[in-house]
């Protein structure tokens, strides 16, 4: 509705959703690299860069969204959602107790390991995945010891820094720190006393966690300069208590302000499937060296997709889990409202495993989000054998073929026939509202806080240190005001009101995970079927 200049949004109760047609956007931006990248950041950040921005932003509709527009909503500054009610075939998560006992009592969730299933000694078998449980069960049975693929991962790692194109996945790493690990738990095996099914298991950390003994840079060059580790992040010392042997930090975009992963202070983590193309970020490295086999599981962030794109595009599994799920203390961004720290692994399984390990909120925002009890889908028992058929998918037709290729949208229908022929799952068809309205409110408010964080480092003279389009995007955050801010926080209310009502009527929300991919893998989907109404309670 209009009034003069203004647009007045009816309240998003009042929305019938019946009317709402589906847009298809352009975003509207310069395609620049080279010396012209360089020459248009230098504009950028001259006098005369607010008039490029304010131009790109007009022609976005950016500002007619955020300053033209009256929203009745009052703003939500952190995500809210009401209590959940316990569920059949889940079991709860003490999130205040030790995380070797959640990562065993998540183990005896899963359904029996036959080892029968995944050993295949045929040597000219071709490449598959070892799951933690592989490696669990091979320093069981003595077929292999901490030590001896502590080894094999360090001439592993040699062989990938001699390729050409080099495939950079960690930015941070000591071999002497991962023979110690490992060392340490090999003895732990032999006494017969492993900390927990996850002793032994390699994983890589974003450069964006503190790890100790490594620098915390961000993908910057300087980050370790301005702010030292003193210990680990609280979700890396959760892993550590549970014997999990740390081999570095893993490459990323930098200060995760990107969504490719080209990092050109340290080389881009290449997609092992086909150095050619991109991994996909911000969480690169993590996503790479899980899809290389080097590890079976790695710890990312995710703010927008940062987690879930560069799994997508691996052909492995990520989990941004609700807000405020795991403990953001140690993280370079720790002070935001839509980060999380999330496990990429190359099996679902695998990452009930990992985030049971890291799950616990703080005690701010125990206060602040009253969450309900974190739990697990219980598939060990017999109720979860028959969870898939009550499942009812929402499918948003046109967003769901909104992709690059058709390709995409064809093969992710094929999962969809398998789930209802397989599983008997049920699809519906369900309208998200205000999709634009969302994608500008999430850029407002994950800009926003970024900057905050780093804006006394750009004052103090580092900002020639950032690469050209981290430089490019805060610019951009810099054209925002505070009511901007304000805002997108009264969108962020609409557009979870919209969520709300949507999951009244279905358990998962299905949906390519990106619109350019051949390897679109349906992680978040193969994530939420676990579990009906997995959104909240994850």
């Amino acid at each position: 509705m209009k009034m003069g200049k203004k647009k007045v949004m009816l309240p998003a109760k009042e929305v019938d959703l019946a009317t709402v047609k589906y847009q298809y956007e352009k975003i509207e931006a310069p395609h620049v690299t080279g010396f012209f990248l360089k020459l248009f950041v230098k504009v950028l950040e001259s006098p005369f860069g607010s008039l490029i921005i304010s131009h790109l932003k007009k022609e976005n509709k950016t500002d007619e969204m955020l300053r033209n527009t009256v929203i009745p909503e009052p703003p939500m500054f952190k995500p809210e959602f009401p209590p959940q009610e316990s569920e059949a075939g889940v079991v709860l998560l003490d999130e205040d107790g030790k995380p070797e006992e959640r990562v065993a009592l998540a183990l005896k969730c899963l359904p029996d390991y036959d080892p029968s299933t995944y050993w295949n000694t045929d040597s000219s078998a071709s490449f598959r995945y070892w799951k933690i449980r592989d490696y669990a069960h091979a320093y069981r049975s003595k077929l292999a010891t901490p030590s001896i693929i502590a080894e094999r991962f360090i001439s592993a790692m040699e062989e990938f820094g001699n390729k050409k194109p080099p495939m950079p996945l960690l930015i941070s790493y000591d071999p002497e720190h991962i023979r110690k690990q490992a060392a340490a738990s090999t003895k732990r095996f032999e006494e017969g006393n492993p900390l927990s099914i996850l002793d032994g298991i390699f994983m890589a950390i974003k450069d964006d966690i503190d790890c100790s003994p490594y620098p915390s840079n961000g993908g910057t060059t300087f980050f370790h300069e301005i702010r030292p580790v003193e210990k680990d992040a609280v979700s890396v010392s959760r892993l550590r208590c549970c014997g999990v042997i740390l081999v570095g930090k893993a490459n990323m975009h930098e200060l995760g302000l990107g969504t490719t992963g080209n990092n050109p202070n340290y080389g881009t983590a290449r997609n092992p499937h086909d150095p050619e193309r991109y991994t996909g970020g911000s969480s690169s490295g993590p996503a790479a060296i899980v899809a290389a086999g080097l590890c079976s599981a790695a710890l990312g962030t995710d703010g927008g997709g940062s987690v879930r794109i560069p799994s997508s595009l691996c052909g492995i599994v990520g989990l941004k889990s609700t807000y405020g799920r795991t403990d953001m203390a140690g993280a370079i961004c720790d002070s935001g409202t839509v980060e999380i720290i999330g496990p990429i692994t190359s099996t679902v399984e695998d990452a009930i495993l990992v985030y049971a390990t890291i799950l616990g909120s703080s005690a701010a925002e125990k206060i602040a989000l009253k969450p309900s009890a974190p739990c697990l889908p219980d598939l060990a028992s017999h109720e979860s054998s028959n969870a898939l058929g009550l499942l009812k998918l929402g499918k948003y037709t046109e967003w769901f073929n909104d992709v690059f290729s058709t390709d995409i949208s064809n093969k992710c229908e094929d999962v969809l026939n398998r789930l209802s022929e397989t599983y008997g799952c049920k699809t519906a068809e369900i309208v998200i509202p205000e999709l634009n309205e969302m994608r500008i409110a999430h850029i407002v408010s994950i800009g926003s806080e970024s900057l905050c964080g780093l804006t006394p480092d750009f004052e103090d003279g580092k900002r020639v240190k950032f690469t050209h389009d981290t430089r490019t995007n805060l610019a951009l955050f810099r054209s925002f005001r505070g009511s901007d801010y304000v805002a997108a926080q009264c969108l962020r209310r609409r557009i979870m009101h919209y969520h709300m009502e949507i999951f009244k009527e279905v358990d998962v929300i299905v949906t390519p995970t990106t619109g350019y991919a051949e390897l679109n893998c349906w992680f978040i989907m193969a994530l939420f079927i676990m579990s009906n109404n997995l959104y909240h309670t994850l």
